[in-house]
């Protein structure tokens, strides 16, 4: 039970960070008036898939990340060429639904050869209908049915292109935005939840305990505080305790610990822990805390937020420097290590996903073609030139760019499966 509860927070974390990037994009888009055909979690094939409104909203197979499929960022599909024979269904005088295969099976539809058709800006079809000329006004919702697929028609005002720079920038920065404010409120929640350290404390208490280990073979609790151990006084001074712990590896300790204003003695034996130096009894010492105030947590989550995304800045920094695939993990080796943290408790893993949607933030950021801030550049670029870039280059990079960032992400889930195998 324990083991499907961790992979159900693990996959929660995923799904959560993921869709609140895709819901910035999709939500700013709507905004613009923009139509989104389709709102994913994940790549491949479909698992699950309903449609509210004009979006169809899907699950798919491969948890790489999502996307917002905005009408008029790619070449729009079936499209209608003249002389193409099509049915209409016309309602007052309207087309509602436009059909382009099984015509015969059609009912209460008008048959014709396409004359002229335009769907982006005057949206009318004219039709020859056994030899006389129809013309029709074209419903700015209406659909293309072909393959057993509906696919709504984009008029001009509905597509990404049509809108103005600064439109299409929001809707492109607001996935990473979204991110980066679902890292400020896990980071606040989880200030919340561990509270902040009291000004001059004056002792160490223990905050977890590891089973199986020394402390929890000594029936040490969470909450005991630490007086002194072999005669030396503790006080607040964590990094000696831990030093002293270290240095006694399979040595005997003396441990005075208070518990409920009464102290008592242990003999504690620190042991090795494989990949590790020095003896562990499997305790997180702490300093005293106390309950963050609304100030407080607001200060300290936007500190958090600084710092660590300085570490991801270094980290990046780290891995250009001295490049190796075998440095980089992928889905697998993240969705390992995000188990491993789950297995430590709800507190540990909203820290975790504070860390992580930062992180997913400010990677789609990056000037990397098919990232988000790929698209941010080649809009940057057209603000300066007053004309957009061609779509079909940019179309071709983002495709270059995505296909390379597949193929890496195909080599580092092959090395973290390998390394999972080998232990």
């Amino acid at each position: 039970m324990e083991t499907i509860q961790i992979v159900l927070m693990t996959v929660l974390m995923f799904f959560v960070i993921v869709t609140v990037h895709e819901w910035g994009h999709y939500y700013f888009a709507k905004r613009a008036g923009i139509l989104v055909r389709e709102f994913a979690i994940g790549f491949g094939p479909k698992l699950f898939s309903y449609k509210r409104n004009e979006t169809r909203f899907t699950l798919r197979l491969l948890p790489f990340g999502g996307f917002a499929r905005m009408a008029g960022e790619d070449p729009e599909v079936n499209e209608i060429e003249t002389g193409q024979t099509v049915a209409v269904r016309v309602t007052d005088g309207i087309v509602k639904t436009i059909y382009l295969d099984q015509l015969d099976n059609r009912k209460n539809v008008v048959r014709g050869e396409v004359l002229d058709i335009d769907l982006v800006e005057a949206l009318t079809v004219k039709l020859d209908v056994d030899g006389e000329e129809q013309q029709y006004t074209v419903h700015p919702q209406a659909m293309m049915i072909a393959k057993g697929q509906s696919t709504q028609i984009a008029p001009k005002d509905r597509q990404y292109g049509s809108k103005t720079v600064g439109q299409r920038a929001l809707a492109i920065f607001a996935g990473p935005l979204m991110n980066f404010i679902l890292a400020f409120i896990l980071f606040a929640l989880h200030i919340q939840m561990v509270g902040i350290q009291v000004e001059n404390p004056t002792y160490v208490q223990i905050s977890d305990i590891t089973a199986g280990m020394p402390a929890a073979e000594a029936d040490l609790h969470k909450g005991d505080i630490i007086e002194s151990v072999n005669g030396i006084a503790i006080g607040a001074n964590v990094e000696n305790l831990i030093k002293l712990i270290a240095d006694s590896q399979d040595k005997p300790m003396k441990w005075k610990v208070r518990r409920d204003n009464q102290t008592f003695d242990l003999t504690i034996t620190p042991r090795a822990m494989e990949g590790q130096k020095g003896g562990k009894v499997g305790i997180v010492p702490e300093l005293p805390t106390r309950q963050a105030g609304v100030g407080e947590t607001f200060k300290f989550a936007g500190q958090s937020m600084v710092r660590t995304t300085d570490m991801i800045f270094q980290g990046f920094g780290q891995l250009i420097q001295r490049f190796s695939i075998n440095d980089l993990g992928g889905p697998v080796r993240t969705f390992e290590v995000t188990g491993q943290i789950a297995k430590q408790g709800i507190v540990q893993l909203t820290y975790w996903t504070a860390i992580m949607s930062l992180y997913l933030g400010i990677f789609n950021l990056l000037p990397i073609p098919a990232l988000d801030g790929s698209r941010l550049v080649f809009l940057g670029v057209e603000a300066v030139r007053g004309r957009p870039v061609d779509p079909g280059r940019e179309g071709m990079v983002h495709f270059v760019g995505f296909a390379m960032l597949f193929l890496l992400m195909i080599a580092v889930t092959y090395n973290d499966i390998l390394r999972l195998i080998n232990g």
